[in-house]
């Protein structure tokens, strides 16, 4: 049986885009079981149209990557993820917790009591980022304790940074330029303008004191802006860096009203955050969805305020964690729905992590434990890493498509990328699927690359554990296990009359070129 989900969802979309957020909220479970319905029909049809017109398609999801603490990039193993990672997504910036926290050492005090400034682990920091393609996206981070006003005030990460206030703004502020005059120094102005200065992280979980901690922030904000912007006017600052996407409003209002500088919206969201956190009140909202619904939310409350044009960095989200989910085929059909619903709300989106090389919680416990990162302790490629690798290759260029299972693009040779893909929740129960593309404006039998991440392309928990699930894993063994799961050249067919159909079992992710990019292109694994 053929179902015409494009008809089927076009009055909903419709009914979607002409109503503010909260009224949204009244049609998603509907909107949710038609999507849960369909996948009960034997077949989607996905009509393209090669010739449509489209609008430009910026990948702003692999922009940018998270990672833990700035003291792990002195590490051998993080830098090798990290430049993995490049391979595959050419990534431009990483943001990471405390280059100003006491174990960096940018700043102390002598035992008189006088300022100390010491940024030789910060050179070795930014040195290696810069030297394999990456630039920073400075959180400024935690609070040194030699200006704490409580000292003992500490965040229950493991590497436990200080997450008090200063004693006094004067004397973070003149941190902030002591710092910021040192990065022109070394990198020059051309270079550190290109980077990002983000005001702390997550002010509304970090910062004590109830209602208290709004204030606090804006103060901290006030002092670092204007202490960056006296270095220089070019350097880039914003905030306000919060998890839930809170206080969006407030922050614009205090900015505009007090003629702060600004450059940039930054804050945070996760599918498996709760529809109380993000939206103030319980709504039946699918986790899928609400990290773009709050973006979208996020979007409107800067386009309405003062300040229209200020771009929107989402600086941490990641897909549902549930079930150790992050380790699974699960992790590339949920980003590439998040591109789909995302795209033209968010500027730059900055996945957590790109690596298991992570401490919040102590030292990694082993691979395969529901880390973040696209790479699991020793180097293992996830699932998630071929995922990212696949989504890689769509174009510069969307073409619309109503699909729910699809992103449909043309690339600069003016050939089809298409993500397809079959999502299914951690947790639920899922079927295979079969996708029709019907696909006009090429030649009737144009050959088609198909690229997969599934459970058998791809997937190394059970290369793992037929190892028998080491907990320390050797050398040996990771490669033996990135060997086993690399991806294969595409598999290269044709289409009949126009039309491809393609089988996806639940979680499977596709990749398909036509036409001009079917013909050549290295694997997706990067390892070439």
């Amino acid at each position: 049986m053929e179902l015409r989900l494009d008809l089927l969802m076009q009055p909903i979309q419709r009914y979607l885009g002409h109503r503010r957020w909260p009224e949204t909220f009244a049609v998603v479970a509907l909107f949710a079981l038609l999507s849960i319905l369909s996948r009960a029909f034997a077949t989607e049809v996905v009509r393209i149209d090669a010739r449509a017109s489209g609008r430009p398609f910026p990948h702003f999801w692999e922009e940018m990557f998270g990672s833990g603490h700035a003291a792990l990039a002195m590490r051998a193993d993080y830098l090798r993820d990290l430049r993995a990672v490049k391979r595959i997504t050419d990534f431009r910036y990483v943001r990471f917790h405390g280059i100003l926290d006491h174990g960096v050492g940018a700043y102390t005090r002598d035992y008189q009591g006088k300022p100390v400034y010491n940024f030789s682990n910060v050179d070795t920091i930014y040195d290696g980022l810069l030297r394999r393609g990456v630039r920073p996206f400075v959180e400024l981070s935690f609070m040194p304790p030699a200006i704490a006003a409580n000292p003992d005030d500490r965040y229950d990460f493991w590497y436990r940074p200080n997450v008090s206030p200063p004693q006094t703004y004067a004397k973070w502020a003149a941190v902030i330029r002591t710092f910021a005059h040192h990065l022109v120094a070394r990198y020059g102005i051309h270079e550190v303008s290109q980077w990002y200065f983000e005001v702390w992280n997550e002010p509304n979980e970090t910062f004590r004191g109830g209602t208290w901690r709004q204030h606090t922030y804006f103060d901290l904000y006030d002092a670092t802006a204007r202490a960056l912007k006296a270095v220089s006017p070019r350097l880039r600052v914003g905030g306000p860096a919060t998890s839930h996407t809170a206080w969006i409003r407030a922050f614009l209002r205090h900015v505009a009203a007090h003629r702060v500088p600004i450059d940039f919206i930054s804050t945070h969201a996760y599918a498996d955050d709760s529809s109380v956190a993000l939206f103030g009140k319980h709504f039946a909202v699918p986790y899928d969805d609400r990290v773009c619904l709050a973006v979208k939310r996020v979007r409107r409350e800067i386009d309405h305020s003062a300040l229209p044009g200020l771009p929107l960095f989402l600086t941490e989200w990641s897909v549902m964690g549930a079930d150790n989910a992050r380790d699974t085929t699960y992790v590339g059909p949920a980003v590439a729905d998040t591109i789909r619903e995302c795209d033209g709300s968010v500027q730059m989106m900055s996945f957590w992590t790109f690596s298991d090389v992570f401490e919040e919680d102590g030292p990694n416990p082993g691979p395969f434990t529901g880390g973040f990162g696209l790479r699991a302790y020793g180097g293992i490629n996830k699932p998630s890493y071929y995922d990212f690798a696949l989504l890689h290759q769509l174009g510069g260029e969307r073409l619309a498509n109503p699909s729910h299972d699809a992103i449909v693009t043309r690339t600069r040779t003016g050939g089809l990328a298409i993500a397809l893909w079959n999502l299914v929740d951690p947790g639920a129960k899922g079927t295979t699927r079969t996708l029709r593309l019907e696909i006009r404006g090429v030649p009737a039998e144009a050959p088609v690359a198909i690229e997969r991440v599934d459970d058998h392309h791809g997937n190394v928990l059970p290369v793992y554990r037929a190892m028998g699930s080491p907990r320390y894993p050797t050398p040996a063994q990771v490669a033996q296990m990135n060997a086993a799961t690399r991806l294969p050249p595409a598999r290269i067919a044709h289409l009949r009359g126009g039309e491809l159909s393609l089988t996806l079992e639940p979680d499977a992710l596709l990749l398909i070129r036509v036409g001009a990019d079917a013909s050549y292109g290295k694997a997706a694994s990067g390892q070439h």
